[in-house]
C-alpha cells in the first residue's frame, strides 16, 4: 500500500495537515531496530521478530535487487491496531473506484487516514453522495522512499511470511511506481512479495510454502473477480436503476451460493473466508482484489521471460511502466493470457 499524499500538496488542506501530522508523529517515534533489539528491557519475542525483519531487509537488497536504504531499519510502537485506515469508494453502479488524485502520485483508488474516526467520517461523506464505501485497516505502507519507512508494531501480529513479504512488497514500490495506475503498482509489488518469499525460503533451506493454501487463496480471488466481472457487465447493460439494483443484489447473493459450493466441494474443513463472505458486500469491498491481484500472471510471465533474474525483470517492468496506460494495459492483458496458458 502506498501513502500518496505525503508526496505533494493536497487540494484538501485539512487532509494535508492530518497526513503531515500523522507521518511526522511516526518519524519522531521511530527508534533504530538494532538499539531496540539490544535493549535488555525489550520483550524477547519482539526482539526475535525484529531480528528476522532485518535479515529480510538485508536479503531484499542482496538477493532481490531491491533498494538499499534505511527503510525498515527503524521501529515504531503504535498504540492502535492499524497505522492507517483506507477509504475506498465506487459509484453505486460501477466497479471502478472514485479516484483520489494527488500531484505527484497521481490518482489512486483510496484515501488513507491515520485516525479511524476521521476515516469513518470521510466514508460517511462518500456514502452520503450515493457511493458504495469500504474501510480497510492497513498495517504498513510505503512513502516511495521519500522517508525511511519504519517497521511498525502493527506488523508484529503477522506470521513470519507476512512480515517478510510485506518488507519485499513495500520496497518494490520504492523501486518502481507508476503515477495513477494502482492496479499495475499493487499487482507488481504483490508478485515481488510472493516470488521474493519463495526465494527467501529456498535460501534458508525451508519449505517454499503450502501449495494448498495458495490454491485456496487463488481460488477465492478468482471467485471474487468473477463477481466483479458479472457486476461490470450488469452495469453496462443499460437497464433502469431499479432493475440494476435488483440485479446487483442477486449477483451478490449468487456469489455467496457459489462460494459455499466451492468451499464445501474443494475445502470442506477450511472456513477462513466465511467472515468476509458474510459481511455486507458492495462494489467497494471488491476493489482491493482487483487492485492487488489483477496483473500478477502478467508479472509472472515477465519474470519468466527475464530468466528469473531480478535486474532483468525490473528492467522489463520499468520499460512497461514508461508506456502510455492504454498500451501498458494491452501488454498486461497479453502477458496474462500467456502466463495462464
Amino acid at each position: 500500500m502506498v501513502l500518496t499524499v505525503v508526496l505533494g500538496a493536497c487540494a484538501d488542506l485539512r487532509y494535508y495537515v492530518h497526513v503531515t501530522h500523522g507521518e511526522g508523529a511516526l518519524l519522531l517515534q521511530r527508534r533504530s531496530v538494532y538499539k531496540v533489539v539490544a535493549n535488555p528491557a525489550t520483550d524477547r519475542k519482539l526482539a526475535a521478530r525484529l531480528t528476522l525483519s532485518q535479515q529480510a531487509r538485508q536479503f531484499a537488497s542482496d538477493r532481490l535487487d531491491l533498494p538499499r536504504n534505511r527503510s525498515y531499519t527503524y521501529y515504531v510502537q503504535l498504540h492502535r491496531p492499524y497505522v492507517v485506515w483506507n477509504v475506498y469508494a465506487t459509484p453505486r453502479f460501477s466497479v471502478d473506484a472514485v479516484p483520489q488524485c494527488f500531484p505527484i502520485a497521481g490518482c489512486v483508488a483510496y484515501r488513507g487516514w491515520f485516525d479511524e474516526k476521521k476515516a469513518r467520517e470521510s466514508a460517511a461523506q462518500m456514502r452520503a453522495r450515493g457511493n458504495d464505501v469500504y474501510i480497510g485497516g492497513v498495517s504498513a505502507y510505503s512513502t516511495l522512499g521519500w522517508f525511511s519507512d519504519p517497521i511498525l508494531s502493527s506488523m508484529m501480529r503477522w506470521d513470519d511470511d507476512e512480515l517478510v513479504g510485506t518488507i519485499f512488497h513495500e520496497l518494490a514500490h520504492q523501486k518502481i511506481y507508476v503515477k495513477g495506475d494502482t492496479a499495475f503498482n499493487e499487482s507488481y509489488a504483490m508478485f515481488v512479495e510472493n516470488e521474493g518469499l519463495r526465494e527467501w525460503h529456498r535460501a534458508r533451506g525451508e519449505p517454499v510454502g503450502d501449495d494448498r493454501d495458495q490454491a485456496m487463496d487463488d481460488g477465492f480471488t478468482k471467485l471474487v473477480l468473477d463477481l466483479r466481472d458479472r457486476l461490470e457487465k450488469l452495469y453496462a447493460s443499460g437497464v433502469d436503476e431499479h432493475a440494476m439494483e435488483l440485479g446487483k443484489q442477486r449477483e451478490i447473493a449468487d456469489f455467496r451460493v457459489r462460494y459455499a459450493a466451492w468451499r464445501d466441494t474443494s475445502w470442506p474443513n477450511d472456513h477462513r473466508y466465511d467472515t468476509w463472505v458474510a459481511q455486507p458486500i458492495n462494489n467497494a469491498t471488491l476493489l482491493p482484489f482487483g487492485l492487488y491481484d489483477q496483473w500478477i500472471p502478467a508479472f509472472a510471465a515477465i519474470f519468466k521471460q527475464a530468466g528469473g533474474q531480478w535486474p532483468q525483470f525490473f528492467d522489463r517492468v520499468r520499460a512497461l511502466a514508461r508506456e502510455p496506460k492504454v498500451g501498458r494495459t494491452n501488454a498486461l492483458c497479453a502477458l496474462s493470457e500467456k502466463g495462464g496458458a
